[in-house]
């Protein structure tokens, strides 16, 4: 049987994973590896024998776990790796740090990290995905990371060594993002930059699903850009007009369904299961393709094993 070191964080395992993600689906992870702090973490994986998968995941809201769960340690940051401190123009952040605390954070700095309060998940998520909005991308922002590998060892990495594209950067595999720098993009008083949040909100729980089991957007832009969420903004390769025009709004699989609302956001009407999710996404892609062409690419990332065992 396999050694498996003891830390000083929490180690449980087969532990389910659907209450830890926004979709609520998904099985067992053989175990899941919260560290108390990077000195656990760094010690942790150097101990743990090198035959183990490791996955790393935030809070969940990019993500399906497959019903048949994950053969891994998965490791999940917590508030060991939260902290947000500002100092000139800059913020520094841990990876587990959510999104909209680091924007608000920087807003009452006086610092224009506004993009940020409307994208779901924590910071680790928006720098693996080059998350973006409004016209701006993590990328845009980025100073630096440090991280630990998959044999304990810390990495630092730049905007440079990571070579960010859109919804996509070059974070080598089994990296745990533990830390990262951020520059604002400008400065303006702290009560224009929280209207411009509020604002944000609201335009978003117009046009997005917010208070249903979703992962957000399903699928990346054709487009190769995010909405600027300007009036002259041009949705013909944008993924959501692309699922309406297949007549695929409102499709449902089992208890899975494209929104009515917004059609490129996939949701859990209270009783799907992640095959029904990705099924229901595979159907989208068929169909979209079927129609234009165009073969959307997965956005929300699927991981696991498809049956339980």
């Amino acid at each position: 049987m396999t050694q498996i070191p003891t830390p000083r964080g929490r180690l449980t395992l087969n532990r389910s994973l659907s209450e830890l993600t926004w979709l609520r689906v998904g099985g067992p992870a053989d175990y899941l590896f919260q560290p108390a702090d990077q000195e656990d973490l760094v010690q942790f994986l150097a101990e743990l024998p090198q035959d183990l998968t490791t996955f790393s995941i935030g809070v969940g809201s990019n993500v399906i776990v497959r019903d048949g769960g994950i053969r891994a340690v998965v490791i999940r940051l917590g508030r060991g790796f939260n902290e947000i401190s500002v100092d000139g123009n800059l913020v520094h952040c841990g990876a587990a740090a959510l999104d909209s605390h680091v924007a608000r954070r920087a807003a009452e700095a006086g610092l224009d990290l506004t993009f940020l309060r409307t994208i779901p998940g924590a910071m680790g998520g928006a720098l693996k995905m080059n998350a973006g909005c409004y016209g701006n991308y993590f990328s845009d922002v980025f100073v630096s990371a440090c991280g630990v590998d998959r044999t304990g060892n810390l990495v630092n990495y730049d905007a440079e060594s990571l070579k960010f594209a859109y919804r996509s950067c070059d974070l080598p595999e089994g990296i745990v993002l533990t830390e990262m720098t951020l520059r604002s993009l400008g400065s303006e008083h702290p009560e224009v930059l929280h209207q411009r949040m509020v604002d944000q909100l609201a335009k978003r729980d117009q046009t997005q699903p917010t208070k249903d089991r979703t992962a957000g957007s399903t699928f990346r832009n054709p487009a190769g850009f995010s909405s600027t969420g300007h009036a002259d903004d041009n949705h013909d390769l944008k993924a959501w007009k692309l699922i309406d025009d297949a007549g695929c709004r409102g499709l449902k699989v089992g208890g899975a369904q494209m929104s009515l609302k917004h059609p490129n956001f996939l949701i859990n009407t209270g009783n799907a299961n992640a095959k029904d999710l990705e099924t229901l996404g595979e159907l989208v892609r068929k169909k979209v393709y079927d129609k234009s062409g165009l073969t959307l690419e997965w956005e929300v990332i699927r991981v696991g094993d498809p049956e339980c065992t």
